[in-house]
């Protein structure tokens, strides 16, 4: 069975996307079989993976209300003429409309773990990219989901928001997904020329009880170029110190002991 991973933090500018986009590449380059879901309106996974986010007939959202089946919006191999084994349900700007559309529907909050446990079986991961606020579309991404993976950025305000979302995921393993755990936490955009990213990462680690993955992603100008290729940045510059923080982050995700319990 697949693992569902959703990558939440409603604080925007943490490098949430960036964690989505290349976690799912680097998993795929590993030999893992990924499906990567877009669930931000935004829509900047789809376009971080090479797709015209503007010129989808069908996207997560017909899925959603029912328009079509999950296998009909699903772009398999979104990364034309790579051999990563890497799906994408791509996103749309009409989930911003989620909130007041889909409350009407029957278990409105379990309406993406009904499409996707449909498919899961035939993946590795499923790695969910959230939107950057704890509305509907969170919580369908977390009841969905198996983990939380919380990417924290290396900067002077990084625990702000944390105990929200902390208690949002405690909130929805209570009454909507009792397996939910947290994945655990990643530093991103670290910078080691200055005593702040070093200060932050002490902090964060001295004030939150959870596990912190020893891989600290760094900013780096390559893999802030990539998205806008269209590529993850495994594949856009390979031997960048971006694409190594995110391929020793698959790792670490690949051997999480968490996983020994599912």
């Amino acid at each position: 069975m697949g693992r569902i991973i959703a990558v939440a933090n409603q604080k925007g500018g943490v490098g949430k996307t960036t964690t989505s986009i290349n976690l799912a590449a680097c998993l795929a380059e590993k030999g893992k079989k990924v499906l990567a879901v877009d669930m931000d309106p935004q829509g900047n996974l789809t376009s971080g993976l090479g797709v015209d986010k503007n010129n989808l007939d069908l996207t997560i959202y017909n899925a959603m209300r029912d328009d079509c089946n999950v296998g009909e919006c699903m772009i398999v191999h979104p990364l034309e003429n790579q051999r990563l084994n890497l799906s994408l349900l791509p996103s749309s700007r009409e989930l911003a409309g989620a909130e007041v559309e889909f409350i009407e529907m029957e278990k409105p909050q379990y309406i993406l773990k009904q499409l996707l446990s449909k498919i899961r079986d035939k993946f590795d991961f499923v790695i969910i990219d959230c939107p950057p606020a704890l509305g509907l579309l969170t919580v369908n991404s977390m009841t969905a989901a198996d983990t939380v993976l919380v990417p924290i950025q290396c900067e002077f305000f990084a625990l702000d928001g944390l105990t929200q979302l902390m208690y949002t995921i405690n909130l929805i393993k209570k009454q909507l997904n009792k397996t939910l755990e947290i994945e655990g936490v990643v530093f991103t955009m670290f910078d080691s020329r200055t005593n702040l990213s070093l200060e932050v990462v002490e902090n964060v680690k001295e004030n939150l009880d959870q596990f912190i993955y020893k891989t600290i992603i760094p900013r780096n100008v390559r893999l802030a170029e990539a998205p806008s290729f269209g590529l993850p940045i495994n594949l856009y510059d390979s031997r960048s110190a971006g694409a190594q923080g995110y391929r020793d982050l698959a790792d670490e995700v690949i051997n999480n002991k968490l996983y020994a319990n599912m």
